[in-house]
């Protein structure tokens, strides 16, 4: 796994090459963690307890077969109004207008379920026909029967999005929960060797 770039402006990005896999969420899900527990790697994408710590689109590529990108959360950040709005502006930018990117995985803790900001998410990922999967991350911080009830209720909420991918991924950075499936998921989607 490799650092390919941290893009702050769309005129930054990478040219389109391999296929890409973008981790989408509100602030704090856990996105860089669940990047770094992919790759088995604990400081390739930085993770921080504080919200908004991740301010651009971050390009690593894996094996030279697929690109993964850590994008800004959603919702709340510890940041200037002004500067969030431009980061959100460059995460909507990007995801209307990549060539190569394949399918977003929008994450959802596991111990709050889906918010507004997540339903609004998965709108614009429907009106831009982009594919898109649920990971549900802090698995192991919440119960097994709670799990099972967020996941029933996160099945018949996607049924109204014709983007989204039928499977969901219960995930923990922290134990390796799901990381295998979720390994094989992007498999499937990467450049042939």
């Amino acid at each position: 796994m490799l650092f390919v770039a941290g893009v702050a402006e769309i005129a930054q990005l990478p040219p389109p090459g391999l296929p890409e896999i973008a981790f989408a969420g509100r602030s704090n899900v856990g996105k860089s963690s669940l990047i770094n527990a992919l790759t088995g790697q604990k400081q390739l994408a930085r993770t921080s307890q504080t919200p908004g710590r991740t301010r651009a689109l971050n390009f690593f590529a894996l094996a030279g077969r697929l690109a993964l990108v850590d994008l800004p959360g959603y919702g709340y950040a510890k940041a200037p109004k002004r500067e969030a709005a431009g980061w959100q502006r460059l995460f909507h930018d990007y995801l209307r207008g990549r060539p190569t990117l394949r399918r977003v995985i929008l994450l959802v803790d596991a111990r709050h379920g889906l918010k507004p900001s997540d339903e609004e998410m998965m709108e614009r990922l429907d009106a831009a026909a982009l594919s898109f999967q649920i990971a549900l991350t802090k698995s192991d911080q919440c119960g097994e029967s709670a799990l099972e009830e967020e996941t029933a209720a996160l099945a018949e909420a996607l049924r109204r999005h014709p983007a989204a991918h039928p499977e969901i991924l219960a995930t923990s950075a922290k134990t390796g929960r799901g990381i295998a499936s979720l390994r094989a998921a992007l498999a499937a989607l990467a450049a042939p060797l």
